[in-house]
């Protein structure tokens, strides 16, 4: 943005230059319209309208651009808030979670007797007192 402004005022500084070299009389007509003055009035009036309509031109995009980014500024406030609601509904959650989860020592199944290969091929699922 600040180059576009330097380079705007290096334009217009050109233009006055330019114009001040030129001061000879001129007739300018646009339909039932004439206009007799020197050529650096005419030029510094038609630089005038070309900067008014360049302005008017682009300012509704300007305007719609500056929308658009409140928008989703607004957007990214609001995500950012609900990202962060739900990091916090997952530590509650998840300590919620470890409180529940039986303890490792708790979920372990009694650790069954050695069952010999006999037993096994033999088919006697009755569990039998070892032999002493």
């Amino acid at each position: 943005m600040q180059l576009m402004l330097i380079a705007g005022i290096v334009f217009a500084i050109g233009a006055v230059v330019f114009a001040l070299q030129n001061n000879s009389a001129v007739v300018v007509t646009l339909a039932f319209w004439n206009f007799e003055g020197s050529l650096a009035v005419v030029l510094l009036v038609a630089v005038g309208l070309g900067v008014l309509i360049t302005g008017l031109v682009s300012t509704p995009s300007v305007i719609r651009g500056q929308w658009s980014a409140s928008r989703l500024r607004r957007q990214v406030a609001e995500l950012e808030r609900e990202a962060a609601q739900q990091q916090a509904r997952n530590a509650v959650l998840a300590a919620e979670l470890e409180r529940l989860t039986p303890t490792a020592t708790a979920v372990e199944p009694p650790a069954k007797p050695y069952v010999g290969l006999r037993t096994l091929l033999a088919g006697d699922d009755e569990e039998k007192p070892p032999a002493t």
